[in-house]
């Protein structure tokens, strides 16, 4: 399995790091690959009883929503949870954009599956990107990504993985909680890849996403997480998602090599407590939740972008939450699609997902991307402008659960 070389330069042009006024704010692949996902084939019990909501009896109950999603596409609700989301076969691979169904089954995401999840070795050689007929700028310096002191809820507190099951096994991105318009101070939204909820156009909706935020937020070694319970490793709990869009252009366009539908590959999921919760929401929880800038400033005017995410494939082992500050540069894969970020970062797979913050349009920190594909043998990730589409996906899961 190939990875991503980490470099000893600290800062582009040799730069000394200093502490990002937006991450303070915030309280807080040559080959060209998708950095994002995990992938292990290990255990795949699907475990024990499954839930949306807690009823009166407190027992946990599937929403009637979901059971008649199912029921549409000729899955039953017990055969689901006792192991058949393990069936990949074609027509059992929900695709379109309204299929999405993702019935929590309590306990899938116990420690071990949590720890265990990798990186799948994902790319194309380096001369896909070299006849852009784009803006593309010089590839930047290298930039040695730095681990985010503990805990990660007092330094970086949107930050947090998405944990999903695919054909190749359980998978993981980084993801940030952002804020919902419609319920403001109460956002159970979360930004994160396209690829890290839909594989694209070769196949469909993944299964079993789940968020966990500050994940591993007392920063244990991988030796001490052997032995954590899962609320050390996940001590605000497990939100599952039972919503999640994507661009039409990711479910269309997307694959796994050479970038494809990479301008647009972003998502937003609407989540839920896997054990009925005390009745927060996921930012009253954590007790933060970004803006997202869909009128990003164009790359001149943008002085330094701090992308964070729980990079798994070696040297990193997915289980500390770093972050990378860079001045972005221009990369274009297509003349016809948008242009998008690219930064010098050390980052590797499994941090996909994981949000980008700069200072927004309105001089405050906010979302201005997210990390989509990487080089493997370089040390660059590249993110995508958010403008209309992006917009469009995040008002249509903010607008689908107005009011509740």
């Amino acid at each position: 399995m190939r990875s991503i070389r980490p470099s000893s330069t600290a800062r582009r042009g040799g730069r000394a790091r200093r502490t990002s006024p937006v991450l303070a704010a915030v309280a807080l692949a040559s080959a060209l690959a998708l950095t994002a996902t995990a992938c292990e084939s290990g255990d795949t019990d699907a475990g024990a009883g499954t839930s949306a909501t807690a009823a009166d009896d407190g027992k946990l109950k599937i929403p009637d929503d979901i059971k008649d999603r199912l029921k549409e596409h000729g899955i039953d609700l017990d055969k689901w949870k006792n192991g058949a989301w393990k069936d990949w076969s074609k027509d059992d691979w929900l695709r379109e954009a309204q299929d999405y169904v993702n019935p929590i089954i309590e306990d899938l995401w116990d420690p071990d599956r949590m720890r265990d999840a990798e990186e799948p070795d994902q790319g194309v050689d380096e001369s896909d990107i070299s006849g852009d007929q784009g803006v593309t700028d010089p590839a930047p310096e290298p930039v040695q990504a730095e681990a985010i002191a503990p805990s990660y809820h007092a330094n970086a507190p949107t930050a947090g993985k998405v944990f999903f099951d695919s054909p190749e096994g359980t998978m993981v991105c980084s993801a940030t909680v952002v804020q919902d318009p419609a319920n403001p101070g109460k956002s159970n939204m979360v930004w994160t890849a396209g690829h890290c909820v839909h594989a694209g156009k070769k196949g469909g909706w993944y299964r079993n996403i789940a968020f966990v935020p500050s994940y591993n937020d007392a920063g244990k070694s991988a030796k001490e997480l052997e032995t954590a319970t899962k609320e050390e490793i996940a001590p605000y709990g497990v939100w599952w998602g039972d919503w999640a869009q994507t661009s039409d252009q990711w479910i269309e366009q997307g694959g796994s090599t050479g970038g494809d539908g990479a301008s647009y590959d972003f998502a937003v999921i609407h989540v839920t407590p896997e054990k009925g919760g005390d009745g927060k929401s996921l930012e009253e929880t954590v007790g933060s939740a970004l803006p997202v800038d869909f009128d990003a400033p164009a790359v001149p005017k943008v002085e330094e972008i701090t992308a964070i995410g729980y990079p798994a494939a070696p040297p990193y082992d997915g289980q500390t939450l770093y972050d990378c500050q860079d001045e972005p540069g221009r990369l274009s894969l297509s003349a016809s699609d948008p242009t998008m970020y690219r930064i010098g970062c050390s980052m590797t797979a499994g941090s996909s997902g994981g949000g980008w913050v700069a200072t927004g349009s309105d001089g405050k920190p906010a979302l201005v991307s997210n990390t989509s594909i990487g080089p493997v043998t370089s040390g660059w990730l590249a993110g995508p402008r958010l403008g209309d589409e992006a917009k469009g996906v995040y008002d249509a899961v903010s607008g689908k659960f107005a009011g509740q």
